[in-house]
């Protein structure tokens, strides 16, 4: 598991809201190439880059749609998605989902396909001319396989903690087609050292790998008043990488 179901998204760096009162969002239903309907959050806002926010393995809940409101709010259009359309039907989810059932019937090539689906809505509803995958854990794998997927409009990939020994992820970063950021705690257990070296190693793109020292998996949520630094950080670390393609 990522994070508790009741964490709460850090705040924006100081100056970096844009949009006073943050950004409500609206729920969707979007289909898959494959025929899926698959639930979906949609933030607006004006800018010319947005971002598809992949969860962690419980699918689409609250702290991803605020999430997506918090990006909005900085003046990025986001859409986050559910990834258990084929296997749950239509969420979002809530506490008592049993997401580990339908996280093994998950494929990386149809998650793909609802991640095109998710950039093309977000593209047509928003105006945006590109797009970024922002992801955490599961998604954070996830998040950084888009990365050689070719996608349309798909302009660079951020994962946090995403499980590098998951979906063979190491060697498939050889394949990466755009610029990749990834953040790691350094007290995570689950992704060490070693495997993060060997992934930045594979990438062939532009990249930009931060370990925070001490931080555990999942430090990424306001109640962890003792990673406020790190979470502020790394909020400016993905705005920036978001500015890099508006220069």
């Amino acid at each position: 598991m990522c994070f508790p179901f009741d964490a709460i998204v850090p705040e924006l760096p100081e100056g970096f809201a844009v949009m006073a009162g943050g950004a409500a969002g609206e729920r969707h239903t979007l289909t898959s190439a494959d025929g899926t309907d698959f639930s979906a959050y949609l933030a607006r806002a004006e800018g010319s880059t947005g971002v598809v926010v992949l969860p962690d393995v419980r699918g689409l809940f609250r702290f991803y749609e605020q999430l997506a409101e918090r990006f909005a709010a900085a003046g990025h259009p986001a859409v986050a998605l559910d990834y258990f359309g084929r296997t749950a039907g239509l969420g979002p989810r809530d506490e008592d989902f049993e997401y580990m059932p339908h996280v093994k019937q998950t494929k990386p090539e149809t998650i793909a396909l609802d991640v095109a689906t998710a950039l093309a809505f977000l593209k047509e509803q928003t105006g945006v001319e590109r797009a970024i995958t922002v992801g955490f854990c599961f998604g954070g794998a996830l998040s950084f396989l888009q990365a050689t997927e070719g996608h349309d409009g798909l302009a660079g990939a951020v994962g946090f903690y995403g499980g590098l020994a998951r979906f063979d992820v190491i060697e498939r970063a050889k394949d990466a087609k755009v610029p990749v950021l990834g953040l790691f705690g350094g007290a995570d257990d689950h992704i060490p050292q070693e495997q993060i070296d060997q992934f930045a190693a594979n990438l062939p793109v532009e990249k930009e790998i931060k370990v925070y020292e001490g931080a555990p998996h999942s430090f990424f949520d306001r109640r962890q008043e003792d990673f406020k630094a790190e979470s502020e950080d790394a909020w400016k670390r993905i705005l920036g990488f978001i500015d890099g393609f508006e220069a």
